[in-house]
């Protein structure tokens, strides 16, 4: 069923690909991936006509290939001035051939579906260094801009969390996404997502979400609609500009494609005005942080090397990770010091699913911990649970952290960043102090 639904929209992109319009249409592969050993994906590049290559025009990246008729509804928004010149690159899902051609394996669901930076870093480093390098018929060069906010992504159903995606992990590379039947579902951590919003300090991307009742692609994966909805309650509470439009429709584009013209019009209202980040409702982000404070560089060195095991302000217990695990270990201290009353406590959030990742961990005077992750910083409060997630500063994960003072350190790419927060560090050595409880919440 997965393929078949892959072979539809195929099918969809061409019919809608010999739509009218202005510009010109480039159509080329790229083949050997390096991040998708043995794959092919074909890409279609559109130029509108008012390109002209002397200066890089806006993005619009379209997943599945051609859909929505997007070429001609581009043509009619450009030319309206609801849109910025964009040059539109169009997709197709990476395929495994053998030597007669014949396709012996989808990597679709394995681009699309999964919940980490994989695809990010496949556009980023192949497909658009591969666009960049064709010219117009006249010649032109294909410059594309570098700026987060001149580019935008879509897709459908498993390109639509795969837009998602993109922008979530890296914030750097997209700020405006469109998606119809998204795929936020059970199927390779999807689910998981709305979660991750709520808990996740907001970055600046516009969404725009849109989906039927009726769509119900495989009840083996959950509800399409629902968890769209879920999806769009958590870009509300963590304050995102965003869009919804709901109708009575199923899994198909068909009603995707007529809410198109509204979508692109509403992630680009405003432009070249760059968007900005929202407030979230998340108490433990607002109680912590503060407004308009973020990663800085600094010259200063670490104050010292946060460890992977961390002890309460108090000096009663204190936490160290658990290899291959999720967990981290809680472990209470008896009257003569020794450690007891081991147990799985912490649990993180590991949407790469990579293991023995923790980077360090401590504590702030009000017992909460702050564990460096793969995905960033996770706060946890008194009794386990991720209340908040700090993203790094930069696309690479952090080396070392540390907390001193009002001030979060972490290391990346041989280079110190800070945070000033509201809240103070129980530095490593410090005289045990006495903590509040939150209860047992």
């Amino acid at each position: 069923m997965k393929h078949l639904l892959a072979s539809i929209l195929s099918i969809i992109s061409m019919v809608t690909f010999a739509a009218n319009y202005n510009g010109t249409i480039i159509t080329d592969s790229l083949h050997n991936s390096a991040i998708y050993p043995g794959t092919m994906h074909e890409y279609k590049i559109y130029i509108p006509q008012e390109y002209d290559g002397t200066k890089p025009a806006c993005l619009y990246l379209g997943l599945d290939g051609i859909l929505y008729n997007a070429p001609a509804v581009m043509d009619t928004l450009i030319a309206n001035k609801e849109m910025p010149i964009t040059i539109g690159v169009f997709i197709q899902p990476g395929v495994i051939t053998d030597n007669q051609g014949k396709v012996i394996r989808y990597n679709r669901s394995n681009e699309f579906d999964r919940t980490d930076g994989t695809f990010a870093r496949f556009i980023e480093t192949e497909i658009l260094p591969a666009v960049k390098q064709h010219k117009t018929p006249n010649g032109l060069p294909i410059l594309i801009s570098d700026d987060r906010n001149d580019r935008a992504i879509s897709g459908a159903s498993s390109g639509g969390i795969a837009s998602f995606n993109v922008a979530w992990f890296r914030p750097d590379l997209f700020s405006r996404v469109y998606t119809t039947c998204g795929t936020y579902v059970a199927m390779r951590g999807g689910n998981e997502l709305p979660a991750l919003v709520r808990k996740t300090v907001p970055q600046p991307i516009r969404f725009f979400i849109h989906d039927g009742s009726n769509d119900v692609w495989n009840p083996i994966f959950g509800h399409w609609y629902e968890y769209n909805l879920l999806m769009a309650s958590a870009l509300e509470f963590a304050g995102y500009d965003h869009a919804t439009k709901w109708d009575d429709g199923n899994h198909s584009i068909k009603n995707g494609s007529r809410v198109f013209p509204e979508a692109m019009r509403f992630l680009w209202k405003d432009y070249p005005a760059p968007i900005k980040a929202g407030v979230s409702k998340n108490n433990m982000l607002t109680e912590i942080l503060i407004p308009e404070e973020t990663w800085s560089e600094t010259t200063e060195a670490m104050p010292y090397i946060a460890g992977k095991t961390a002890l309460y302000p108090d000096g009663t217990h204190f936490a160290k990770t658990e290899p291959n695990s999720d967990w981290l270990l809680n472990c209470t201290l008896g009257d003569n010091g020794a450690p007891i009353n081991e147990q799985q406590f912490y649990w993180l959030h590991n949407p790469l699913h990579k293991y023995n990742e923790v980077i360090g961990m401590c504590f702030d005077t009000k017992g909460n911990l702050y564990v460096a992750t793969a995905i960033g910083i996770q706060v946890c409060d008194h009794n386990g649970r991720v209340r908040a997630i700090f993203p790094y500063p930069t696309a690479q994960q952090a080396d070392a952290v540390a907390f001193e003072g009002n001030y979060l350190y972490i290391t990346s790419c041989g280079k110190v960043y800070k945070l000033k927060l509201n809240a103070s560090a129980h530095t490593p050595g410090s005289t045990p102090i006495e903590v509040k409880s939150q209860g047992q919440g």
